[in-house]
């Protein structure tokens, strides 16, 4: 049934609304329903694992949202995806007198706009990549073919985190280039942006803002290609764990001091301040920390970890967020380590079955969850929906701990065909 209660003992409590389907969701909702704040919650339009909560409404259909939110006087919406944000759902809601978590259209630019965001890191003065911008496919040839390779090409628009090549010869990055600007990724490819390769530990902090203070919240490792050993094709990401061993309360002060709060800064002098969740994923060069990117949402699936280690009631930090006190909370973490690994059909990020069922075993354990992403209920039972379908998630005293408690619950799960990376947090344990 939607919209179940989440503590039946706080009917004061307030009415929240999720909107995606993802893994991402799914950790939020599974977070926001141990709340005492919260009474109701709904998820719209969900998967198989928010089936409790689900509503039939898909992220994009604001009018339908709207109209639902009025009529359950929802207290508060979160938006997962980046599409709703990049398309002005924050914007909408806000016009219709509804209290909304996320970055507004404009804001929203810093993830939507690879160009848009390389303009704010240069006004902000923050470390990051050398960079062109090209509209013709000819000029960015050129351009290849001058600097040579490795070299990183990226699609402007959103292309669900697969619009990044990593090309390491030089055939590679034109054959690279012709697949972007060559309408694989629509208008997403219209324009690219071609930077230089930067060498490192990759790691993404997501911090909540208000659009004056930005808060850590624990970093993140992700393991983006498709294959063990950081070999195969870019994915929307195959699994993550937290803490990373090279990460220090030194480093994090560093990045907020000359990353966030900068950023922060310049959008605010914009007139246009951020609020939402301003995700930083970096690379730790010899030189220090430098961007590799924006993104204004919780990350799918960092956002599985990082709720496995959120101590704290998540709906008071959101809130403060949006009203902009996020500097009066104190937010508390488990000082353990956690650990996701996805588990995707075959043939993913390429072309991939639906429909296959799937047997998960019961968790009681709460330092165990099986987060569902492409999943869906049919009459028959769990069925898979997507490419990347469920996240193994747990918690655990030690790193070495947290993999072996996620790939045992993995042998336990009836998955046919399932594809999953054997090697998630690995880097963590030989760094």
């Amino acid at each position: 049934m939607a919209g179940i209660d989440c503590n039946q003992t706080h009917q004061n409590g307030k009415r929240i609304l999720v909107i995606g389907s993802g893994g991402r969701e799914h950790a939020l909702a599974w977070k926001i329903a141990q709340s005492p704040l919260c009474r109701e919650l709904y998820v719209a339009p969900g998967n198989a694992g928010t089936s409790r909560w689900n509503i039939p409404y898909k992220a994009n259909d604001f009018d339908g949202l709207i109209r639902f939110a009025r009529e359950k006087a929802v207290d508060l919406t979160i938006v997962g995806p980046e599409d709703p944000l990049s398309l002005g759902i924050v914007d909408v809601f806000t016009a219709a007198g509804l209290k909304i978590f996320g970055p507004t259209k404009e804001t929203a630019q810093l993830e939507s706009s690879k160009a848009f965001a390389k303009g704010i890191m240069e006004q902000a003065g923050v470390p990051t990549a050398r960079y062109q911008t090209f509209t013709e496919m000819a000029a960015a040839k050129k351009y290849i073919n001058e600097v040579g390779a490795p070299i990183v090409l990226k699609a402007d628009g959103l292309a669900a985190g697969k619009g990044v090549i990593v090309a390491q010869q030089l055939e590679e990055a034109i054959a690279g280039l012709e697949k972007l600007m060559g309408g694989s990724f629509g208008s997403a490819g219209e324009k690219v942006v071609i930077e230089e390769y930067l060498e490192g530990q990759e790691v993404s902090l997501l911090c909540f803002c208000d659009g004056q203070t930005a808060v850590p919240m624990v970093a993140v490792q992700d393991h983006k290609r498709a294959l063990d050993g950081d070999c195969g094709l870019n994915t929307g990401g195959m699994g993550t764990y937290s803490p990373p061993p090279f990460w220090t309360k030194d480093l994090e002060q560093e990045v907020i001091d000359r990353i966030a709060l900068p950023t922060l800064k310049v959008m605010r002098a914009r007139g246009t301040p951020f609020k939402g969740v301003l995700f930083l994923g970096l690379m730790i060069t010899k030189q220090g920390p430098k961007v590799l990117e924006y993104n204004v949402r919780f990350g799918d699936p960092e956002t599985q970890v990082v709720m496995m280690l959120l101590k704290s009631d998540l709906l008071p930090i959101l809130e403060a967020c949006i009203e902009g006190s996020l500097c009066q909370q104190k937010i508390e973490w488990y000082t353990e380590a956690a650990l996701c690994v996805i588990m995707a059909s075959r043939g993913y990020p390429g072309s991939y079955e639906t429909g296959i069922p799937i047997v998960l075993p019961e968790l009681t354990a709460e330092n165990q969850v099986i987060f569902h992403a492409g999943t869906a209920l049919k009459e028959t039972g769990l069925v898979s929906s997507g490419g990347r379908v469920l996240g193994v998630t747990v918690r655990e005293k030690s790193l070495v701990k947290a993999r072996e408690s996620a790939y045992n619950i993995i042998k336990r799960i009836e998955f046919p065909n399932a594809h999953y990376r054997t090697d998630i947090g690995l880097k963590g344990l030989r760094s």
